[in-house]
């Protein structure tokens, strides 16, 4: 009987310390869970305020089609891309003295040569430049 009511003690003992370890693990997963929230959020925050001081602008390539010192020549040729090529940004620039015409917005040195390759026979003097370009929004 003796050894009976110890092993009844000590089932108890153990059912009390499996219940106190799972209680703690779930406020530590609790905890964690907690943590991970916050640190998302701060992450979420500071994507948001780079956006604002960068204007939602990042690294990336475009071709130069044309630079003159003529806007209205400048203004032509982008008025001719525009209307062939109506799905690629394109942007007047003015670089002391030039107008400067470029287009499109890649985030890929690739993606440009791919744009290069389709337009070179009509824009021989075409080439590639590193620029700040906007984010492709999606449909």
């Amino acid at each position: 009987m003796y050894i009976f009511a110890n092993m009844k003690y000590l089932l108890g003992l153990a059912l009390i310390f499996l219940q106190i370890s799972f209680s703690f693990s779930q406020a530590s997963s609790n905890s964690a869970s907690i943590q991970t929230a916050l640190k998302v959020k701060a992450l979420q925050e500071k994507k948001a305020d780079y956006h604002k001081r960068t204007n939602g602008e990042s690294d990336g390539y475009r071709v130069k089609i044309h630079f003159s010192a003529d806007k209205t020549k400048a203004e032509e040729v982008k008025t001719k891309f525009d209307n062939k090529h109506a799905d690629i940004p394109t942007y007047i620039d003015y670089q002391q003295p030039n107008f400067v015409i470029i287009v499109g917005d890649f985030k890929t040195k690739l993606e440009a040569y791919e744009l290069l390759k389709k337009i070179k026979e009509e824009y021989p003097y075409a080439f590639i430049v590193k620029s700040k370009v906007r984010p492709i929004k999606f449909n």
